[in-house]
């Protein structure tokens, strides 16, 4: 039985934020596709204060930008992109290309094929998210895409300058200054000056989630990423003062970043709430991650591992975070997840930004029907086939009848032609 110790905002109350997004995003998507590079200026100038003579970055001025960049700064970024190409391009190589002869004479076959072009999106604000230059943009030249560009916000009318290094280190063919709606909609749609791509990946604040919402199907997307999310799992083992500070530290992300503990012990449950309002005292960011957590955790004492895993599945969050004795009792039978945290020893700003694995995962339940962003997103697993003349007289038989079952009449004439031309006498009506 399920023990609800702290609970966070219900979803009426969600929705509500999330309709009013989506008639902002709407409006301005409309807009930028009528007016282009003016609303694209316009809508820059509104959120972020920025109207240079150009968004995009020129070689010169990217080269100028990196060499400023202190060389510790460069040598960090170097070594999670180390970490970020290795994991990806071990990813790349459990993609085959695959053919067989399932019927003597008829070949079938997938091509993996990369997506042509791509456009990243790194957010800034508050916090520059330089990781995501990694996760974007590198996991896309690791999977072979040719053109790659990238968009991040000026911060306070200044160039992020680390942010744009990791854009030109990870491989970048185009680095554009720009963020926001006008970002994401610039690249997906195109304007006088910057040519679409046919996929946008990246995360980013509600307006630029919604955004990617809108957008989809008129291009790819990556999936779709709201307000990061941390769920740690724990049994009597744990101590509260790792899991205040693993649930304080995502909270920090933005005041509707959900944070949880399901755990086997109420006394845990008890000593984190007391240990989160003690953090809450001294964390430089408790501004945000204190009303993240005041309307968005919850807290959940639970009889059993096995209701554990029942209750982790059914949030399905991003992030899940497992202290308790035995993890890999969890990574056998855990189904929901953006991406597992074993042990104590490992934590989510591990996987945010340099051990390897990628940052951007599904948020908002969507963790139930798949995974993050990986090398395989930016790839199209295509199909072929090949036939014989004698293989297609046979096949032709069989086609043309389930296609006269199905009343396709033009169908069957497709099979039967082939059964005329390279077959013997054929026992389906013509």
């Amino acid at each position: 039985m399920v023990k609800i110790i702290k609970a966070g905002k219900s979803k009426e109350e969600v929705s509500k934020n999330d309709l009013q997004v989506s008639k902002i995003v709407a409006d301005a998507i409309q807009d930028i596709e009528a007016r282009g590079d003016a609303a694209v200026r316009e809508y820059s100038e509104k959120f972020d204060k920025w109207s240079p003579a150009s968004f995009r970055l020129t070689q010169e001025q990217i080269r100028e930008i990196v060499a400023s960049v202190p060389a510790e700064v460069i040598e960090d970024i170097k070594f999670a992109q180390k970490n970020i190409r290795e994991f990806a391009e071990a990813q790349l190589a459990s993609l085959n290309d695959i053919e067989v002869e399932n019927i003597p004479g008829v070949i079938l076959g997938h091509k993996n094929i990369p997506v042509s072009s791509v456009g990243c999106y790194v957010p800034g604000g508050r916090y520059p998210m330089v990781a995501s230059a990694h996760m974007s943009v590198l996991t896309a030249k690791v999977a072979g895409v040719k053109r790659v560009i990238a968009c991040t916000p000026p911060i306070n009318g200044q160039v992020p300058k680390a942010t744009i290094a990791a854009m030109s280190l990870a491989g970048a063919d185009e680095i554009y200054l720009l963020g926001g709606i006008q970002a994401m909609a610039a690249m997906a749609i195109g304007t006088e000056t910057i040519q679409p791509v046919d996929m946008i990946v990246g995360p980013g604040n509600a307006f630029v989630a919604e955004t990617k919402r809108q957008l989809f199907g008129r291009v790819g997307i990556d999936l779709f990423a709201g307000p990061t999310e941390t769920l740690v799992v724990a049994d009597e083992t744990a101590d509260a003062e790792m899991i205040a500070t693993d649930i304080l530290g995502q909270g920090e992300h933005g005041p509707t970043s959900p944070g949880a503990l399901i755990t086997t012990s109420e006394r845990l449950a008890y000593e984190t709430i007391e240990e989160i309002e003690r953090q809450l005292k001294v964390l430089p960011t408790a501004d945000i991650a204190r009303v993240s957590w005041a309307d968005y955790g919850q807290i959940l004492v639970v009889d059993s591992l096995e209701e554990a895993v029942v209750e982790a599945n059914r949030l399905a969050f991003e992030h899940v975070e497992i202290l308790t004795e035995n993890p890999d009792y969890f990574l056998e039978n855990l189904t929901n997840y953006g991406s597992l945290f074993l042990g104590p020893e490992t934590n989510v700003a591990y996987g945010d930004k340099v051990i390897g694995t990628n940052h951007t995962l599904p948020t908002k339940g969507a963790a139930r029907y798949t995974g993050g962003l990986w090398v395989g997103k930016f790839i199209k697993t295509v199909t072929y086939q090949k036939v014989t003349k004698e293989a297609s007289a046979y096949i032709g038989e069989y086609a043309a009848r389930l296609c006269q079952l199905e009343n396709f009449a033009g169908h069957a004439e497709q099979a039967l032609l082939r059964v005329r031309r390279y077959g013997q006498k054929s026992s389906v009506k013509g």
